[in-house]
């Protein structure tokens, strides 16, 4: 992400969450930390024409990260856009050593926590009335040791199986154990 995508970001912003959007001013603020060395990691998805549709905010400092925010256009949901932006930033938490990465979710959205709950977050905690003017409670979620390797669920890194794809340390298959997710 750079400056000139804060306006068509805000414009999703404003579409996706009237209640509680951020300011194109914490989008600067956080762009302004979005450098080489920096805490921030910003990234946007664009349709073939330049379009934003999709972006996503990662900030990680001495060991841990945190998801700033996600988010899809209504048009591009459920393609798998969402789950990219996702790896994107466990990929870049891996990347900067981060020990785990947390987030927070609507407890009302239950398909955000299913796309987070697939890429190997746990619930941790709730934060009461989080979300405001709307005073919607935060799942907190956590992922621990993020890999710079992350597949996806679909595509789980050899160092954090999925429950469908068994771990595997040699090729007997005699050898394969099913190891849970997690």
């Amino acid at each position: 992400m750079r400056w000139w995508d804060i306006e068509p970001v805000m414009e999703l912003e404003l579409k996706l969450f009237p209640e509680d959007a951020w300011s194109p001013g914490m989008y600067w603020s956080e762009l302004a930390e979005a450098h080489h060395g920096g805490t921030r990691h910003y990234t946007v998805a664009t349709t073939g024409d330049g379009a934003v549709v999709g972006y996503a905010g990662l900030m990680a400092v001495a060991g841990e990260g945190d998801v700033q925010t996600i988010a899809v256009d209504e048009r591009h949901q459920g393609t798998g856009l969402g789950a990219a932006l996702l790896t994107d930033l466990i990929r870049e938490a891996g990347r900067r050593g981060c020990a785990e990465l947390l987030l927070e979710v609507r407890v009302d959205n239950p398909r955000a926590q299913r796309l987070y709950e697939r890429h190997g977050f746990e619930p941790v905690g709730i934060r009461r009335g989080y979300y405001q003017p709307a005073n919607v409670d935060a799942l907190v979620m956590r992922l621990d040791r993020p890999s710079p390797d992350h597949r996806g669920p679909d595509r789980p890194s050899p160092d954090r199986p999925g429950p469908d794809h068994p771990r595997t340390d040699s090729t007997d298959p005699k050898d394969i154990e099913d190891t849970p997710h997690g």
